[in-house]
């Protein structure tokens, strides 16, 4: 599991539970920065953190991509209340972080960053035989049970704006790499994927990858049919 660099638990705002930030997409929790702004999306069970790098490029409200990272969130079973980090970058920063925590060169569209390991979430179909530990996944759990006013930071994802551009104007987008769609398809689409990461699925394995790419749709699907205001 990789490590990630924000803090695991945040305090609960008052508020939480009936207010949905960045409706206009502002920033409206913090300054303009080297690191760019953040701006903290509620939508209960959760906190979707999503901070901009400067100077990359606009396609999608912020707003727009916490919605398709709290379904992809949900329907992964991802425990509440939790929180996530969402980085909007280019392709010099998921270069450099590809080969640090990777060992890959170049750049990629989407690296993901989870605080928890996959026993951590609800058990899903994989190549692999053998039960969970029972004594682990209790363990885990309590993980979760946090005092009241507490959340869990379950992860964090980072997303190359320069490789959604790219991939979906030159037809390598989508989840075979040969689909040539909106940028802003592919934007949702590595929020989801990278999100389910952070839940604890993979696609090393054919049968754990074709449950991934199944989910995926489904939550694509879904955001076509109630799009985000």
């Amino acid at each position: 599991m990789v490590e990630s660099v924000t803090r695991t638990h945040e305090l609960l705002d008052a508020t939480d539970d009936h207010a949905v930030a960045d409706v206009n997409d502002g920033p409206t929790t913090t300054e303009a920065s080297a690191e760019g702004t953040t701006t903290s999306v509620y939508l209960p069970p959760f906190r979707i953190d999503v901070t901009a790098r400067p100077g990359i490029p606009h396609i999608a409200s912020r707003h727009r991509v916490a919605v398709a990272v709290r379904a992809a969130l949900e329907a992964a079973g991802a425990p509440g209340p939790g929180s996530i980090g969402v980085v909007l970058s280019g392709d010099t920063e998921l270069a450099e972080l590809n080969v640090v925590h990777m060992g890959h060169s170049g750049a990629t569209d989407v690296l993901s960053f989870p605080f928890f390991p996959p026993e951590a979430f609800p058990q899903h179909e994989r190549d692999a035989d053998g039960e969970r530990d029972p004594w682990v996944v209790a363990a885990l759990k309590q993980a979760f049970a946090l005092p009241p006013g507490l959340r869990a930071h379950l992860g964090d994802i980072i997303i190359s704006m320069e490789r959604a551009i790219a991939q979906a104007a030159e037809g390598r987008g989508g989840q075979t790499g040969d689909v040539a769609w909106t940028p802003v398809e592919e934007l949702l689409l590595l929020a989801v994927h990278g999100t389910l990461h952070v839940c604890g699925w993979d696609h090393a394995e054919p049968v754990e990858e074709a449950g991934m790419r199944a989910m995926e749709r489904r939550i694509l699907t879904s955001l076509v049919e109630t799009p985000a205001t």
